[in-house]
């Protein structure tokens, strides 16, 4: 029985290597997908950060405790769970486009019902409207996979992604900088509620105002997929009639995949641990360093920053060596050391940024999509990020009770542990590159397909005899 369940998961892969060399083609426009998609994200990611970035003065305008404005930016978690597996579906059945544009006007919506919320009185309101933009998010996180797959050759894969989460990340990068830096610039800590309240109704509208301006570029002028696929494995993806796929049988191959069930442990691990430091750093800050809200939103956009160079610097290496096992394995061990070393600092007057702290977000999304070729990206990527917002929720509600409690410290520690563990976990995930496979299958018949071209036309039509003087000019001919 188990022999036959590996034949079946195994013949989908190896029935591409007999399909035919296919017409491929890049297409320019392919940057502008890109860039619409990653101003949809980062205008997402904002809206998520921009409370919990300022948690003592959203405390004091709406009087409520720290708890309640943590669940602002812990419904991004709460909402992505239950709907995951349907948008996963949308995505299958109506495309790229669709599934942007209704994400895109969640985004809108949102943002404009929040507009209204810049009093003392509203915080019902405000929650509202920070949970339909969270309902956008799960529009978002599914898409960079396959975003990229069915626009980009197959050599700059992995560095799109990283470009992708240089500009968003799959909790978008400049987002969440933009998300820690600006909401403290421009809502001052002051006392008086009133001029507190313009303050947020500028930041506000600002967020409506571009969240507008995103949805109307997405309607206008995203693109499903280009007229020609970009690489071989796309382009066999293409032929998969809808009659042959089964959205449940796609689940229940990857709940069967060890690899991708390790993958998805220790990627929910480490991106959980990054969701609780970004949500509850200002309280970490604060406790040390009373009054520095600025100060907060400058070591946020720092450890972004840091994460995104590095990111970059690993989808170009990957696009190079394919080394993805060995790749995530280093940066999730430098991502435990950045850890322990920011706990061991906070308390000492000057801060060790966490560096590798979003390095590991890109290459678990890129490794995913190699280990379970030729499923869809949208679903590998959807339980990669469902595991992320359970890890997510869990640690947020935890580290804060443990910071309320014992403090700071103790907090990091507890994520501390958790991240060796995904270390761990990550260094027995086997590495089962299928997509890539997959093209170097392609190629090696492409090859052959020229050789025998030549081979052809190196043999004299007179009997089909070769002359025993002649040598062809290409060097892939035997006749060479």
């Amino acid at each position: 029985m188990h022999y036959y369940r590996d034949t079946v998961e195994y013949s989908r892969l190896d029935s591409t290597e007999h399909q035919p060399v296919m017409e491929t083609k890049l297409y320019k426009r392919r940057w502008v997908m890109l860039l619409i998609f990653s101003a949809y994200s980062m205008s997402n990611a904002f809206m998520w950060l921009q409370y919990g970035v300022i948690n003592n003065i959203f405390m004091h305008f709406y009087n409520v405790d720290s708890e309640a404005i943590n669940l602002l930016s812990m419904v991004y978690f709460f909402s992505y769970i239950p709907l995951i597996l349907p948008v996963i579906w949308m995505l299958d059945k109506r495309g790229l486009r669709d599934i942007l544009v209704v994400g895109a006007a969640f985004n809108c919506i949102g943002a404009w019902i929040k507009t209204s919320t810049a009093d003392p009185q509203m915080f019902v309101v405000t929650l509202f409207g920070q949970f339909v933009c969270s309902v956008a998010t799960v529009f978002v996180l599914g898409i960079p996979s396959r975003l990229a797959s069915l626009w980009f050759g197959q050599h700059e894969v992995s560095t799109v992604l990283s470009i992708f989460y240089l500009l968003t990340d799959s909790p978008l990068q400049l987002g969440i900088a933009i998300g820690f830096l600006v909401p403290p610039i421009l809502v001052p800590n002051v006392e008086d509620v009133d001029e507190l309240a313009h303050h947020i109704r500028v930041m506000f509208y600002i967020s409506a105002g571009v969240a507008t301006i995103i949805f109307i570029l997405v309607v206008i002028l995203f693109q499903e997929r280009p007229e020609l696929p970009p690489s071989q494995a796309q382009a066999h993806a293409r032929n998969i009639h809808e009659a042959e796929y089964s959205y449940s049988a796609s689940i229940l191959r990857l709940l069967r995949n060890k690899a991708f069930m390790l993958l998805m442990v220790s990627y929910g691990l480490s991106t959980g641990a990054f969701y609780a430091v970004s949500t509850l750093l200002n309280q970490m800050i604060i406790e040390h360093y009373p009054g520095e809200e600025v100060n907060v939103g400058r070591i946020g956009l720092s450890i972004i920053i840091a994460g995104m160079v590095g990111t970059l610097i690993c989808g170009i290496w990957l696009d190079k060596t394919k080394t993805f096992k060995q790749t995530t394995l280093t940066v999730y061990f430098l991502m435990l050391i950045g850890m322990i070393i920011f706990t061991f600092t906070l308390n000492l007057g000057h801060l060790w940024l966490l560096f590798f702290m979003t390095g590991y977000l890109a290459l678990g999304f890129e490794f995913a999509v190699e280990l379970t070729f030729p499923e869809s990206e949208g679903t590998s990527s959807g339980l990669l990020n469902a595991s992320s917002q359970v890890f997510g929720i869990i640690f947020t509600i935890c580290q804060g009770k443990i910071i309320d409690a014992w403090g700071t410290f103790a907090g990091n520690i507890f994520l501390c542990i958790f991240l060796l563990i995904g270390t761990i976990i990550t260094a027995f995930i086997k590495s089962d590159l299928r997509r890539q496979k997959a093209n170097e299958r392609t190629d090696a018949r492409a090859v052959s397909v020229s050789t025998s071209v030549c081979v052809c036309l190196c043999v004299l039509p007179e009997g089909g005899k070769l002359l025993s003087s002649w040598r062809c000019w290409l060097p892939l001919c035997p006749w060479a």
